[in-house]
């Protein structure tokens, strides 16, 4: 049944680790600055021509720095969670302090003081980093592995997660709660996937097709489900995607209990070596004391 949405899924019945998204502490954090500058456009209103235009011009500087800081936000966050990842193209806190300050700056303007916009500005850039902190600047990678290999699993991984956030982007959009559950345990158990590959890059070649091939077969057939469940809510459709889900998720899960185990016995058989190696060692020892 579930080849019906074309997806490539390995073979066996699917797990039930049904595990809810972890709730982003990016929301609370920055709801208060896009509450903040509402005041301005009471007080633009209130004002002569010079006035209104100044606060508009506060209140859209502002309400960007809030939007900016709390995709800031989420992209550290995104970067905390990941062993290996590249810093973000765009250091967005910064970029949302930096607004801050000018948006406080121009709204310090309105009463026409020349020291007022400065220390506006300056508090309003100096405690915002303090708030929020500033973005990553530098690359994270995985333990005693070159930049280039780590650069390799971060660009993997990402192509990775961006799969994931558009099959999560689709099935928001069908309303569906339980469904949306059900694609977060697969969204969790790929994860843990990433993961491993991160904490052991030598796994990347052995996962390559699970982040790239599957991954977005599995995005082409939530793409195929969701046109096909928004006709009629078709409880068989629906069913055939879970089942898909099933199977994709118990392939994931298969294959990141395989590359541990595999790591397992690797460290096994390094131990084995060394404990041979310093049996020759100390053997050798025994016989130079004797001679």
């Amino acid at each position: 049944m579930a080849q019906r949405f074309g997806g490539r899924h390995s073979p066996g019945a699917g797990g039930a680790d049904w595990a809810e998204r972890k709730p982003s502490r990016a929301g609370a954090r920055s709801n208060a600055l896009f509450i903040a500058p509402v005041p301005l456009v009471f007080r633009a209103f209130g004002s002569d021509p010079t006035g209104l235009l100044l606060n508009l011009l506060a209140f859209g500087m502002l309400m960007a720095a809030a939007w900016l800081t709390r995709e800031g936000l989420r992209a550290h966050e995104a970067y905390d969670a990941r062993t290996v990842a590249r810093r973000p193209a765009l250091p967005r806190k910064i970029l949302g302090a930096a607004l801050t300050g000018l948006g406080l700056g121009t709204a310090g303007m309105v009463g026409g003081e020349l020291a007022a916009p400065v220390i506006f500005g300056v508090l309003g850039f100096g405690l915002h980093l303090l708030a929020f902190g500033p973005d990553p600047l530098s690359d994270k990678g995985a333990p005693g592995a070159d930049a280039a290999t780590s650069a390799r699993v971060a660009r993997a991984v990402d192509e990775a997660e961006a799969h994931l956030e558009e099959i999560r982007t689709v099935i928001d959009a069908t309303r569906d709660k339980p469904l949306k559950a059900r694609v977060e345990s697969f969204i969790a158990t790929a994860r843990r996937l990433f993961r491993a590959v991160e904490q052991d890059p030598r796994d990347l070649r052995a996962a390559r097709r699970w982040l790239g091939v599957y991954l977005l077969g599995a995005r082409d057939a939530t793409e195929k489900f969701a046109t096909l469940y928004a006709r009629n809510r078709d409880p068989a459709v629906r069913q055939d995607y879970i089942a898909l889900l099933d199977d994709l998720e118990d392939g994931f899960a298969r294959r990141t209990e395989t590359m541990l185990l595999d790591d397992r016995q690797d460290m096994d058989i390094e131990i084995e070596v060394l404990r041979e190696r310093l049996e020759r060692e100390s053997l050798a020892v025994s016989q130079t004391d004797r001679d």
